[in-house]
């Protein structure tokens, strides 16, 4: 019986602390946007004006 209790703690354990995987995709995907918008932004200031 006291096997069982500590598998139940070590997996709560091990749950609690393992990261949230759909939290990081949605990070990384702002942080690509981010830089994607920002990209575009420096892009747009460097070129020429055709006047």
């Amino acid at each position: 019986m006291l096997g069982i209790w500590r598998d139940f703690l070590v997996a709560v354990v091990t749950a609690l602390r393992k990261p949230d995987e759909q939290a990081l995709a949605e990070e990384r995907r702002r942080a690509v946007e981010r830089l994607a918008d920002e990209t575009i932004r420096q892009n747009r200031r460097d070129e020429p004006e055709d006047t």
